[in-house]
């Protein structure tokens, strides 16, 4: 039972950084959440949702991830 809930804690905590860390590139995912079927049962973690965007979104995102890569 600790476990679930240590990862209970650890999907939000993620799911907040990955919100923050979009947002410094001007991103923005609307559904960006946490799975709730995901987090209610009883998977070994809970699943962060990456939810929908619209093409501009995904765009912007696909150029911070290249550029992202490119810089390593």
């Amino acid at each position: 039972m600790l476990s679930h809930f240590h990862h209970h804690h650890d999907v939000h905590d993620c799911t907040e950084a990955l919100r923050t860390a979009l947002r410094a590139h001007d991103i923005t995912l609307p559904s960006l959440g946490v799975d709730l079927p995901g987090l209610a049962g009883s998977y070994a973690m809970p699943l962060v949702a990456l939810g929908n965007c619209n093409t501009e979104t995904a765009r912007r995102l696909t150029d911070v991830l290249h550029k992202a890569a490119a810089a390593r």
